[in-house]
């Protein structure tokens, strides 16, 4: 009787602590969070539902068959917390090797990393000592003010050539560090080499090249002017590689560097697109949000990561960049993600764009940035050449010669917004697709539909089409009405509202009710393009008509809406 008391006794004590244990571990957990911004877990695979779950509300960092790495801030540590998931801790390693530059001078041996006031310093003189062939725009500021830079290289730098726009962007992520450098060097090599080099030349002759070396500097600065502790996540916390539009999370509220960087590419229409990261080493591209489902253009999105990967090989040393296919994955087998910057390029703005992680090391040693140069730059050439080949044209009236805006899309190919688009100035269009005979369909309202057969594309060639579309009405037809789209639409707690490009600039939105009550009447800024959300958590159920007016010209649109 005594031997059972004392076993019940055991087992009691162990039951009491391990809840304590338990409890302990989440106490520990967020006090890192609330230290360092943010800390990563590991906890073992749970499965594809439950990944699907922790996707939606945390940020992913790996995914393997045993365990799952998990990035929280302060924004989900209590969300997740309250899975209860058998989760460890991953110790924060202390920084080593981001060792700070002296002067701005001296980070441009690019072996080193710069102040933000030297970053300043450095971007400014990029565009001061090469005025032909550099010039320093602002995409935005972040939350705590900070500057969000990106410079123009091309040969006629100050006019906006009917060239192809390609777009390099790094560390969206404050703390993976390596491509922010390695975007300064590209920089660099790109505008000293321009008179000396006939590829470089070629390149920025031929090509509008943006660069964007920090896309998140409140996450890289964290803790002031220089890089010390560096976070994921934005000054409010938000992981904004997860904070892009999706049309699977209708929920996503974009951040201010967010809508800053929609409203840059927006106008710009780039080509192709390029996100650098660290954490792993692999050429990353679309989907990101489906697995069940390929892009349209799958194989030349694998070819164009194949060669980017091959061509490092060459020159690396063994090993490096060489996760999942030897250096190359589709985002979702990898593991899926919502509200990504390179699904939204390349499913809402028609672009194409795909994410490298460069270094296993997130924040990526002064001594390895050079290596991460000597081992990347032939690849970040050749994935800008890639905007040169394909289908180039113009779409024109065949009476009048003047461009025409039209579809150009692939019957039986095209899927998911894969088609390209003629530009509403100049009529060019590019299409870029892997090798083969393709029938192209050019679709504008007005027009007869008219398609092009056999359009060959060979490998690393361009192919020019020219393309006479006819008129089967008169001009004055043309314009059909606009409205706006809603969607969802009946909803509960969301609404995003599509609007006519006429509307751009500052407009109001009043709500009013199926009683001629007006709900809600405010002012805000509207960008075309970008939907506008209408938060409808608070109403009462029942029919709405929303009406949008821009204030300067007073053109107004209405449309409908159901509360659930």
């Amino acid at each position: 009787m005594i031997k059972r008391l004392l076993i019940l006794c055991f087992l009691i004590t162990l039951s009491c602590r391990i809840p304590a244990q338990e409890i302990q571990t989440d106490i520990r957990l967020k006090d890192f969070v609330n230290i360092y911004g943010q800390a990563d877990v590991t906890i073992p695979y749970p499965g594809s539902v439950e990944i699907d779950i922790i996707t939606r509300h945390v940020s992913i960092l790996n995914v393997t068959n045993k365990k799952v790495l998990i990035s929280v801030s302060r924004l989900t540590v209590d969300w997740f917390i309250s899975r209860n998931y058998n989760y460890t801790i991953v110790d924060r390693a202390v920084s080593k090797g981001l060792m700070m530059a002296e002067s701005a001078k001296g980070a441009m041996d690019w072996q080193s990393y710069p102040t933000y006031t030297q970053y300043l310093t450095i971007m400014q003189t990029f565009a001061t000592t090469y005025p032909n062939l550099c010039r320093l725009d602002t995409i935005g500021t972040s939350v705590n003010g900070k500057y969000v830079l990106a410079v123009k290289i091309s040969d006629n730098v100050t006019a906006s050539e009917d060239e192809p726009k390609v777009f390099y962007s790094s560390t969206i992520h404050g703390d993976e560090t390596g491509g922010y450098v390695l975007m300064l060097h590209l920089i660099d090599y790109l505008l000293s080499n321009y008179n000396t080099d006939s590829r470089v030349r070629n390149i920025v002759d031929n090509l509008e090249i943006w660069i964007n070396p920090l896309a998140n500097p409140d996450g890289t600065y964290n803790n002031g002017n220089s890089i010390s502790s560096p976070i994921r996540y934005n000054a409010n916390g938000v992981d904004l590689n997860r904070d892009f539009p999706d049309p699977n999370d209708l929920t996503i509220i974009p951040e201010k560097e967010v809508l800053d960087m929609m409203k840059f590419m927006k106008k710009n229409k780039f080509t192709m697109s390029v996100n650098f990261h660290g954490g792993d080493e692999v050429v990353n591209y679309p989907w990101d949000m489906w697995l069940s489902r390929l892009h349209a253009d799958n194989t030349w999105f694998n070819s164009i990561s194949r060669a980017y990967a091959d061509t490092v090989h060459k020159y690396c040393v063994p090993g490096y960049l060489s996760d999942l296919d030897n250096g190359v994955t589709r985002g979702a087998v990898w593991y899926i993600i919502y509200g990504g910057r390179q699904d939204y390029m390349t499913y809402e703005l028609h672009g194409r764009e795909v994410t490298i992680e460069l270094d296993y090391t997130k924040e990526t040693p002064a001594a390895d940035l050079d290596p991460l140069w000597q081992y990347n730059w032939r690849s970040l050439l050749g994935y800008a050449e890639n905007a040169l080949y394909g289908i180039h044209g113009f779409t024109k009236d065949t009476h009048t010669g003047n461009p025409v805006p039209a579809k150009v899309f692939i019957t039986g190919h095209d899927t998911d917004r894969s088609e390209a688009y003629s530009d509403t100035l100049s009529g060019r269009f590019i299409r870029l697709l892997a090798p083969g005979s393709w029938d192209l369909t050019f679709s504008a309202t007005g027009y007869k539909d008219t398609t092009v057969t056999n359009v060959q594309v060979l490998a690393g060639q361009r192919n020019d089409l020219n393309v006479n579309i006819k008129s089967i009405i008169s001009n004055i037809d043309i314009t059909e009405p606009e409205s706006p789209v809603l969607f969802p639409n009946p909803a509960s707690y969301r609404v995003y509202a599509k609007l006519p490009e006429k509307l751009n600039g500052k407009i109001n939105i009043m709500i009013i009710s199926q009683t001629g009550s007006v709900v809600k009447s405010y002012d805000q800024d509207f960008f075309s393009g970008i939907p506008v959300s209408l938060d409808v958590r608070n109403m009462a159920s029942g029919v709405y008509t929303v009406i949008f007016r821009n204030i300067s010209s007073g053109l107004s649109f209405r449309s409908r809406f159901i509360k659930l």
